[in-house]
């Protein structure tokens, strides 16, 4: 019952705001809330004590102890649904397959599958040396075994 009351919470929450997205929902046997939220445009601390305020004002500690912990998704968390995709068009990704790995731009994103372009060198098909081409990649959400943005300073 406390499961599906923080869940009802959480979903109360969440549809205030457009903006945000679940990510993991997750409640310990000695009713340890995690909550991992991500946005649109990120997440800023005020988002996670949003959605904290929408699951703690509701309850009562007289009834059940509990400990809450809300947080976004880091920027190292490894993509985990369509939606984050899709806000992470323009940039570039690692996606480990169970074949192969991929580094380059996401350039589309769907609710199936995403296209990747990159820059690669290869030897030229007549005489010496290498030439650059650009490849492409269509991958599956289902062959990802693991897909991460990867950061530039």
């Amino acid at each position: 019952m406390f499961v599906n009351t923080v869940k009802e919470l959480l979903q109360n929450g969440l549809s205030e705001r457009d903006d945000l997205f679940l990510i993991d929902f997750s409640i310990t046997t000695d009713n340890t809330i995690k909550v991992i939220i991500d946005g649109d445009r990120g997440v800023k601390v005020e988002d996670c004590m949003f959605i904290s305020r929408a699951i703690e004002h509701n309850l009562d500690r007289e009834d059940i102890d509990f400990s809450l912990e809300v947080a976004s998704a880091g920027a190292s968390t490894p993509l985990q649904i369509p939606r984050q995709y899709k806000k992470n068009k323009g940039r570039n990704l690692k996606v480990k397959t169970v074949n192969r790995t991929i580094e380059g731009n996401l350039v589309e994103a769907n609710e199936e599958s995403i296209s990747l372009e990159w820059k690669a060198r290869e030897p030229k098909p007549i005489g010496k040396g290498k030439v650059t081409v650009r490849k492409t990649a269509n991958i599956a959400y289902k062959d990802i075994v693991e897909a991460k943005v990867m950061i530039k300073f």
